[in-house]
């Protein structure tokens, strides 16, 4: 499953209320899955159905508001749904990517701790942590894969919130919840860039490894090098291994048919657009 949100003010493009970005779509899709589009303004039963029909949840980048919004109000449905399932043996994954992470930076601790930084476009290699090495994200990297990651600016940055090393140290929950992976600097604050739960399998990056091979703005931070495009295939399809643990389905074939991300047509919004292409929902 992935994520709609509201859709970003001034676009002319947009249709419906809501959109997903084709970048995340393909993706999963690379890795080998299908992917459900769940769209906001639902019921939390119709919520809970679409729970149990799919293998995992990603969150996705973009621009709402982390407390108030359709998207942060079915994100905290599915995290609930997740840790509930988790803690009963149903193995249930969760990636959020950039605005995903803040997202369950913000479910964790039951409040918005993130902090302005300087990250608007760059890229920038990670500060991997000791705890990379054999974490679960990582641990399955290839060994110059991870050197290249650590050592040239191939990571795309592309937000202003972040979530500092500092209001992590401060924050109970947030550290008895999340390991971290890596972290990076804008200059001036330290920030986590990577983490993973320790007791559920919830994952989060703050940078983008699906624009490197799907997305196509000029500017400063789009990385479209080989490690680049190496580590977009290799977080995802870590993910979609973990989703492959989880045993939920759809009740017939033709319910599952109808649910899934064939029946809508991405748009073209151009080579100038943050997202290339968009889907978009009513």
């Amino acid at each position: 499953g992935v994520l709609a949100q509201e859709n970003l003010p001034g676009d002319q493009f947009a249709r419906g209320f809501s959109y997903i970005a084709a970048s995340y779509v393909k993706y999963l899709e690379g890795a080998g899955a299908r992917v459900v589009p769940i769209r906001i303004n639902r019921t939390e039963q119709e919520y809970t159905n679409i729970f149990y029909s799919i293998n995992g949840l990603l969150l996705p980048g973009g621009d709402v508001d982390l407390q108030t919004s359709q998207f942060s109000r079915a994100a905290k449905l599915f995290y609930d749904l997740a840790l509930k399932a988790n803690d009963a043996g149903d193995y249930f994954p969760i990636w959020g990517t950039c605005q995903g992470f803040q997202q369950l930076s913000v479910l964790t601790a039951n409040k918005n701790l993130l902090t302005l930084t300087d990250t608007k476009a760059v890229a920038l290699p990670l500060t991997l942590t000791p705890a990379a090495q054999s974490s679960r994200l990582f641990r399955s990297f290839p060994k110059d894969l991870l050197q290249s990651l650590a050592e040239e600016n191939v990571t795309s940055n592309f937000h202003r919130w972040s979530l500092s090393m500092q209001n992590y140290s401060r924050n109970a929950k947030l550290k008895r919840f999340y390991k971290v992976l890596s972290t990076n600097n804008d200059g001036k604050k330290e920030f986590i860039s990577t983490m993973e739960a320790y007791r559920y399998p919830l994952y989060a990056v703050q940078w983008h490894p699906e624009k490197s091979p799907f997305e196509w703005i000029d500017k400063p931070g789009m990385i479209h090098s080989t490690t680049a495009v190496r580590a977009c295939f290799y977080t995802a399809s870590f993910f979609v291994s973990e989703a492959m643990k989880n045993q939920h389905h759809f009740s017939s074939a033709v319910e599952e048919e109808r649910a899934l991300i064939y029946n809508f047509s991405p748009v073209y919004r151009g080579m100038h657009a943050i997202f290339v292409q968009n889907y978009y929902f009513d």
